[in-house]
């Protein structure tokens, strides 16, 4: 989500992805969010707000009037008003931050040309070190001019400027479904996983020297509009649009 993706990126498409169920043997829930009662919990959530571009020259601004909770469901909603995009942008910065575990996010997620939603990760070092030194996961990444290409990265100083490390699939209706966006993020390996089926897999041992994933990281719920990916063209007569997340849950190994 920091940087655009390159054009080989958008044209890696995996067709067939290998059947890797998330076995949660072994494993302990240790935090979930399933978006009960009619607010946002901010204990665990904090909103970024503003219209500074994000560093991919997005347009639209985050506010703190773009999310809903109901029925169980949170919902970030992107929206046209008065000649200006706004969103939201929520993180678990400095309130929730992980180290390895099993991540599971179900979600339905926004469609139209320009949007731009990402569950995603970043460092919580990020202020001290910067990015891309402080380590980036995108569970799920998807831009409405790819319709359906549910794209898992992985961003570092190794990977710099592009995005070598990734995985696509392809979802029939990403937007009407729900779907299951997974991590299995250990010491030996990283892997990204969509209902199941397993994405993409990034060992670290192998490029990294700084080691950015073996420190706690946070979690960033946006959806962004326009910018040097989501863009140039933005289909207003689709909005708003909005990003419906069930619920987040986070395992660890019991000992």
């Amino acid at each position: 989500m920091k940087i655009s993706h390159s054009l080989v990126v958008i044209l890696t498409i995996f067709s067939t992805s290998m059947l890797y169920a998330q076995d949660k043997k072994g494993y302990h829930l240790v935090w979930a969010d399933e978006f009960s009662g009619d607010l946002l919990d901010t204990t665990s959530w904090s909103f970024q707000t503003g219209d500074n571009g994000w560093g991919n020259n997005e347009l639209q601004d985050y506010t703190v009037n773009n999310t809903e909770v109901k029925n169980g469901v949170l919902s970030i909603i992107a929206r046209k008003e008065n000649g200006r995009y706004t969103s939201a942008r929520i993180v678990t910065q400095g309130k929730r931050t992980f180290t390895y575990g099993l991540i599971e996010i179900r979600a339905k997620i926004p469609q139209g040309t320009g949007t731009w939603p990402a569950l995603w990760m970043l460092g919580e070092n990020m202020n001290q070190v910067g990015w891309p030194k402080c380590g980036e996961l995108d569970i799920m990444e998807h831009v409405g001019k790819h319709p359906g290409f549910i794209h898992s990265s992985v961003h570092n100083e190794s990977g710099y400027g592009q995005t070598p490390y990734t995985g696509i699939i392809q979802l029939s209706d990403p937007f009407n479904d729900y779907h299951l966006y997974g991590l299995d993020w250990t010491k030996e390996y990283i892997r990204f996983l969509v209902d199941g089926k397993l994405i993409y897999q990034y060992s670290p041992a192998k490029t990294e020297t700084n080691r950015p994933f073996d420190k706690p990281m946070y979690f960033i719920f946006n959806i962004a509009i326009g910018g040097n990916w989501g863009g140039p063209v933005i289909d207003d007569k689709l909005l708003p649009q909005k990003m419906d997340i069930d619920y987040i849950r986070v395992y660890q190994k019991d000992n």
